[in-house]
């Protein structure tokens, strides 16, 4: 999916989405990303002390309205079958911002693959080296800081050793230099 979808240069953009649960003291924790698959940045994100529906469509609209999609400007939103994206509330919302739905096969993590990567760096690099987690609010804390970190200073392989907003500048950058003359 990503080959033929990923890149802002072939008028089709798309974003993953994923929910992940976390063990604290005081019980669990349920934070949600939405990814721009592009740049690898994350655009929206929430944490939750239930995996209700709500929460994810927080994170959804955090996204919106970070990049205010064109209304059949072709973006794709790719997700789990999790009972949030699915919910009827969520797909709606899709529907009225104009972004095509997609949704992956059970069980499979490689349709999610680029979610799935993002979530593995934020459980290694803040969940895992810094737990165990008090409460809701030291993992909601962490997680704000990581992102920030993670947009802004993490360095990506696939996106040419860069950080995420290092990549999506240059891209637009890129794009309002005038044409050289042969």
């Amino acid at each position: 999916m990503c080959a033929e979808r990923c890149t802002y240069g072939s008028g089709r953009r798309s974003a993953s989405a994923l929910l992940t649960p976390l063990a604290t003291w005081q019980g669990f924790v349920y934070v949600a990303f939405v990814i721009d698959t592009f740049a690898r940045r994350i655009v929206g994100w929430r944490a939750s002390r239930t995996a209700h529906a709500g929460f994810v469509l927080d994170a959804l609209e955090e996204a919106l309205h970070e990049r205010r999609p064109v209304r059949g400007g072709g973006l794709v939103h790719h997700s789990d079958r999790g009972v949030q994206y699915v919910a009827i509330k969520y797909t709606e919302r899709l529907a009225e911002a104009g972004v095509e739905p997609s949704v992956g096969s059970v069980g499979d993590s490689y349709d999610n693959a680029l979610a799935e990567t993002i979530n593995g760096l934020y459980k290694a690099e803040v969940i895992w080296r810094r737990g165990p987690w008090r409460n809701f609010e030291a993992v909601e804390f962490a997680t704000l800081e990581w992102v920030d970190w993670f947009n802004h200073r993490r360095l990506l392989e696939p996106i040419g050793n860069i950080p995420p907003a290092e990549a999506e500048a240059r891209y637009y950058a890129q794009r309002k230099e005038p044409a050289m003359a042969p």
